[in-house]
């Protein structure tokens, strides 16, 4: 085996292997090197092949009691253990361990759609489901509930709430991990709790009440490594009738202030699905003249900017608004959005989008609500697809894991344009003193709902096949991620998820009385997990005999 996990010997590796043989059968174990590369993070950010965080195994439960029986296995054996749900979040890592070495548990067998109450509005599921595979089971029975999918719809509600993912419907069911109501978790020790009402045997409220007696621990197992979760109950958003959109520009640089303002204030009170932030000048990026004043040191030329984009007959920003419900209410929240926004931003302009009766019939969502490149409608209207793909481009070739490369940074910055127009001059400065072409400094849009995150993706090998990443790429997207991190910091900004291969980093970030917060998180994972076999150093969170290294 090229690849074992720290301080553990061939021989104690093989007779693991064993072992987790008797609980899943042979065949669900996996350790040859075709095999493995299933769970290969093939957007590595890893310089060196050395550093990739490669498994040494893999192993794929189909039970909860497999499950059981593979953490008593690995606490014999000393041997860390992955879990993944579907592991198709690339972006972050994919299905690739925390740690290199550890043993993936690939929980795509326990796919199981347990339930969905289309009255009270929820459904419980395994691991394993994917959206495609919850949108199916909705449909096929006629349930009259939506899902809040993430993009693409290949990942699964589970995976995706437990790393605090978040979609595109009204605001608290597209809050994926808010949406959690109770999770079944197989602790490191092998013994099996529930939270929330799930903790009563035989309740059937645990997918509507959220909050047990006593403390809750169900948010311990987002991003941590103090349990194996094998199921979920959660949220699920009642089927609206219709579905509306309305789109808003303003002119000046300077009219993201106000447009923001109204905007956060509808979509606070549920009035509004996720707002969609663009701006129209990224038509400009390549004239001289307006990149030069975009990109300028110390911030956007603001007057400079507000010229060129009357002169080319453009506004400065746009927000997509989305309304869901009756026909009438939704036309009315129009109404009283045209009206909020206005007295806030008296120059903005406002055009009708789509106003379609819902469901939409199959040859509606075959041919396409609304034309490319907005591909995000069908998110918007809680139908999985991969279409956020068409996004990335395509090179003429597949380039192999060491030539691709993608890593997202979302900084998480306060909801107003002042913060946006500060990420930008302070992002776009430290960018352009490293020679990293970014459209950064003056058209970068927020995102989310909650809070704004500030994205910035480094090591695009498709992109248009604009270039392919070599070692020496990747070398210097990596210094330049984490030096983004730390420069982040310095303001309070800092993201909220991880690849694991910056995961220590962003932890660091969270540094408030000496990282007091994951020196807490240590404390819990000595308790919880003595011997530090669960996902070693995922959310930043190491054992005690590898927290030096």
């Amino acid at each position: 085996m090229a690849v074992l996990p720290p301080g553990i010997s061939a021989e104690t590796f093989e007779a693991a292997i064993r072992a987790f043989a008797d609980a899943v059968g042979a065949e669900w174990v996996f350790t040859s090197d075709e095999d493995l590369a299933t769970y290969r993070d093939y957007w590595s950010p890893a310089p060196d092949p050395e550093e990739e965080l490669l498994p040494s195994a893999a192993v794929a439960p189909a039970s909860v009691e497999q499950v059981q029986a593979v953490v008593r296995a690995a606490n014999r054996h000393r041997v860390p253990l992955f879990p993944i749900s579907t592991g198709k979040n690339f972006a972050y890592g994919g299905p690739a361990p925390s740690m290199r070495g550890s043993v993936v548990v690939d929980l795509k067998r326990m796919n199981r759609v347990i339930e969905v109450d289309d009255e009270r509005n929820f459904a419980i599921v395994e691991p394993g489901v994917s959206y495609f595979d919850l949108y199916r089971h909705i449909q096929e029975r006629g349930l009259n509930v939506w899902i809040d999918c993430a993009n693409p719809g290949w990942g699964g509600p589970l995976g995706n709430s437990l790393d605090r993912g978040f979609g595109f419907t009204l605001g608290y069911y597209r809050d994926h991990a808010g949406a959690i109501h109770g999770l079944e978790v197989v602790l490191p020790n092998g013994e099996l709790m529930r939270t929330g009402m799930g903790a009563v045997p035989n309740a059937p409220t645990w997918g509507e009440h959220k909050y047990p007696f006593g403390p809750d621990p169900t948010g311990l197992f987002a991003q941590g490594n103090f349990g194996i979760v094998t199921k979920m109950a959660f949220r699920l958003m009642p089927a609206p009738e219709h579905y509306r959109t309305g789109f808003v520009t303003v002119p000046k640089r300077a009219d993201l202030r106000p447009l923001i303002k109204a905007v956060n204030y509808l979509s606070d009170l549920f009035m509004i699905g996720e707002p969609l932030y663009t701006s129209p000048l990224s038509a400009l990026m390549g004239n001289t003249e307006f990149r030069e004043a975009a990109t300028r040191r110390g911030g956007a030329n603001e007057a400079e900017l507000d010229r060129l984009a009357a002169a080319a007959g453009l506004p400065s920003w746009q927000v997509e608004l989305q309304f869901l419900g009756s026909e009438r209410t939704t036309l009315a929240n129009w109404d009283y959005a045209r009206t909020v926004i206005a007295r806030h931003a008296p120059e903005a302009r406002f055009t009708d989008g789509v106003s379609v009766p819902l469901p939409l019939t199959p040859e509606q969502i075959e041919r396409g609500l609304v034309p490319d490149p907005h591909y995000l409608w069908r998110s918007s209207l809680g139908i999985p697809s991969l279409a956020t793909w068409q996004s990335l481009g395509r090179t003429e070739e597949l380039p192999d894991s060491w030539q691709q490369n993608h890593v997202g940074f979302f900084a998480v910055i306060p909801r107003s344009a002042d913060a946006v127009f500060e990420a930008q001059r302070v992002f776009g400065d430290f960018l352009r003193e490293r020679g990293v072409p970014t459209r950064i400094s003056a058209i970068s849009t927020p995102v989310n709902w909650y809070q704004f995150s500030f994205f910035f993706s480094a090591g695009f090998a498709s992109g248009g096949g604009t270039r392919l990443a070599t070692r020496e790429s990747k070398a210097r997207d990596a210094e330049t991620l984490k030096a983004l991190v730390a420069i982040a910091a310095e303001h309070g900004w800092a993201e909220y998820r991880a690849a694991p291969y910056f995961q220590d980093a962003i932890a660091s970030a969270y540094s408030f009385n000496g990282g007091m917060l994951r020196r807490f998180n240590e404390t819990l994972k000595d308790a919880i997990d003595p011997n530090g076999i669960l996902a070693p150093g995922r959310g930043g969170i190491w054992p005690r005999h590898l927290r030096r290294g």
